[in-house]
């Protein structure tokens, strides 16, 4: 698993999917001020990184959550994700609405599940968990077992876990700050006086600033 994080780091700061950005940081939708930026959809243009990321998910979901009837991936960041896993896997894929329609039959989430069916979700990343989770239990109100969750990347704020723990969920994750740091320190991305800021920032990132 080392070294999947660490190719996973490598990959997504090749892909430019999560930049740094030290002197002129990012303004998250949320209002906070952040060294960092992650969108991990740009991984999807890349052949190479996309198919290590795939073949990444099945090794773990098979290690971690072995046995999953349907894949469901989290809108809209994990729709692609989620169903190149499930393709991957040759399980059935849905995905879960960050909310219920409001026509048609209103619902959340999207394809066919049947009651009892263990299911694990893919997530492309996880900041607090909140939209996450939310999904987890849009889920099991369709009466699905959830498993566990897999993602390609998280902050690993404390909030999260603390939400994770509180849902009764297991989240694995591809790769993790502290990789993410550590590959970007050693390929030259940041430098050492950096690398104590950008842990600052983990810490407190609501009131973190420059």
């Amino acid at each position: 698993m080392a070294e999947i994080k660490r190719n996973v780091a490598g990959y997504l700061l090749q892909s430019k999917a999560i930049m740094l950005e030290l002197t002129e940081p990012f303004t998250w939708a949320s209002g906070w001020h952040s060294p960092i930026y992650c969108d991990n959809r740009v991984t999807l243009s890349y052949p190479e990184i996309r198919d290590y990321i795939k073949e990444a998910f099945e090794l773990t979901i098979g290690d971690r959550f072995p046995g999953p009837e349907v894949i469901a991936g989290v809108a809209t960041g994990a729709i692609a994700q989620g169903a190149l896993v499930a393709d991957k896997m040759n399980l059935p894929f849905v995905y879960v609405r960050p909310a219920a329609k409001g026509h048609g039959r209103k619902n959340m989430v999207e394809g066919r599940i049947k009651p009892g069916q263990k299911v694990v979700v893919v997530e492309d990343l996880v900041s607090t968990g909140g939209s996450s989770l939310k999904a987890v239990e849009a889920l099991r109100e369709a009466g699905a077992e959830v498993t566990g969750m897999v993602a390609i990347f998280s902050y690993g704020f404390q909030i999260a876990e603390d939400n994770f723990r509180e849902a009764g969920i297991e989240l694995i994750t591809l790769t993790d700050y502290h990789t993410l740091i550590q590959v970007a320190l050693e390929s030259n991305e940041i430098k050492q006086d950096q690398v104590e800021m950008l842990k600052q920032w983990r810490v407190d990132p609501s009131n973190w600033k420059v």
